[in-house]
Parts: C-alpha cells; sequence; structure tokens
C-alpha cells in the first residue's frame, strides 16, 4: 500500500474555488445568451453540486477522503468517534480481550476534559484522530472558514499536547465536509476518513440492530464507523457484538499505521 494511498491530506485546498468561480462565469455566459429558462437551471445545478459534495461523506470533489483500505486481506479499521466518554475504558477493555486495535476520533474539548482516557488510548495502543473541538453537530457543515479553522486548529493543539503526537486523520462531523475543512488539513497535514460500514449507533438503541447494519458492510479493507457515549447508553454493546461477530467471521482488526510506517504520528515538537 502506497503512502498517497493512504494519507491524503489535501495538496490544492482552494481549488475548487477556482472551479466553482469558472462554473459562475459559463452560467452568466448562458444566462447572458440563452435567457434565464436556461440560466436559472444551471445556476442552480451548480450549486447542487456543491452542496452534494459537502454532505456526502464519501465525495472526494472538494478534497481527498479515505473510506476503505486498499487491501484483499480479510482486515478492517474500526473507528470509534466522538469520544473520550465514559464509555472509553470499558471500550478499551473489550479491544484488549478481542486483541483488537481501533482509531478513536476524539473532540478536543472532551479531550481535554478527560486527559486520563485520551493518554490511555495511546498508551493501550490505538490511534488518535480528531474529530473537532466543540462537536457543533447541526452547523459544522455550514460554518464559514474562520469558524471551521477554529474547530480544526484548538482539535489538533489540545490531542498534540495531551499525546505529544500529531493526529494525522480526521473525521468531519457527521461525516459532512465543507469546501473550507481542505484549507485546515493540509495546514496540519491531515488526511479526512470516511467510512464503508456503519450501523447509525450514535442515534439507534438496538445493537443488533446495528450489529446487522454493519455486518452488510463488512468486507476486506472496510473503514467501520463506531461511536462511543450515545445518549442511548449502549455503544459498549455494540461495540462487543461487532468484536464477535468479526472473530466469528475471521475478520481482524487494524490500524492504517502497521499498513504504512508513512501514516504514523508526528511528535508534537517535530515540524511537518
Amino acid at each position: 500500500m502506497s503512502p498517497a494511498t493512504l494519507h491524503r491530506p489535501p495538496r490544492h485546498p482552494h481549488a475548487w474555488a477556482w472551479v466553482f468561480i469558472a462554473s459562475q462565469l459559463g452560467v452568466a455566459a448562458l444566462w447572458w445568451q440563452m435567457g434565464w429558462r436556461i440560466g436559472l437551471p444551471a445556476l442552480v445545478a451548480t450549486h447542487l453540486v456543491v452542496i452534494w459534495a459537502t454532505l456526502r461523506p464519501q465525495s472526494r470533489l472538494l478534497s481527498p477522503v479515505l473510506s476503505r483500505l486498499p487491501t484483499r486481506e480479510r482486515v478492517v479499521w474500526l473507528t470509534i468517534d466522538d469520544g473520550p466518554s465514559d464509555d472509553t475504558l470499558p471500550m478499551l477493555d473489550l479491544l484488549d480481550k478481542h486483541d483488537a486495535r481501533a482509531t478513536f476520533f476524539l473532540v478536543g474539548e472532551r479531550a481535554r476534559s478527560r486527559p486520563e482516557a485520551v493518554r490511555e488510548i495511546v498508551r493501550r495502543g490505538h490511534g488518535i484522530g480528531q474529530h473537532s473541538h466543540t462537536h457543533p453537530q447541526a452547523w459544522f457543515w455550514a460554518l464559514p472558514p474562520r469558524a471551521m479553522r477554529a474547530q480544526i486548529d484548538e482539535a489538533q493543539a489540545t490531542l498534540a499536547a495531551l499525546t505529544g503526537m500529531r493526529p494525522r486523520w480526521f473525521r468531519a462531523v457527521v461525516g459532512m465536509a465543507n469546501p473550507f475543512v481542505a484549507a485546515s488539513l493540509k495546514r496540519h497535514d491531515l488526511a479526512r476518513v470516511a467510512w464503508s460500514a456503519r450501523g447509525f449507533d450514535a442515534v439507534m438503541s438496538d445493537p443488533q440492530r446495528n450489529l446487522a447494519r454493519i455486518e452488510r458492510g463488512l468486507a476486506p479493507g472496510a473503514i467501520v464507523l463506531l461511536h462511543e457515549g450515545a445518549a442511548h447508553g449502549r455503544s459498549v454493546e455494540t461495540l462487543a457484538g461487532v468484536l464477535a461477530r468479526m472473530d466469528a467471521m475471521e475478520y481482524r482488526s487494524v490500524l492504517p499505521e502497521a499498513l504504512d510506517t508513512a501514516t504514523a504520528p508526528v511528535p508534537a515538537s517535530q515540524p511537518l
């Protein structure tokens, strides 16, 4: 697996703006030459493309995104969002029991309030990714440039200070990354991660139904999306079911850092 395949921060984070400006000039020309009956649908279509690219977690239109690992082996990448929480230590114990590894995508302000849990994740050999600073679930997709930069900058600084390592992976809140995400990802050498298997366990309380949905997405190289600290209180049960099912299907978990040393975290004191 090549470094370019696994860890791909945006190289041209403002390219979308030039493409969009060009598209609007084209729309203006259409409107001028052919009238509003053609120009208006063209205007709507160009805006809908940007909205679609923002709301679809796997879209690569605005920035690169990793949705699965390029492998034929029976391995998956377990990713756990929204922590740390009261569930963190029980989940770590479950992962230890199944000799499994996961990447925890942590929220900056939650990590700041539970530094021991963050350090325990690292001590037990798991990965750390970042998942914004305050987790503005309803509005992350619509944040303007300054607010978006603050969310990513503050989370990165917090997690680097707590762990001594700079996270290399980023997951947008609810997976939705608007055009202003890419610049901050490039600045911090962060690569965006989506998923290929999910159970909606952040909101759905039935672990068995969550497991059934995740199982439909299990395949070599799947990236599995899980959550901790859900309001329904059954996140640990869902993880237990996933790990047991993986064992039964002879899948093992793997971190991207184990597949390619180029994805390993960078010490916080070392310049990128």
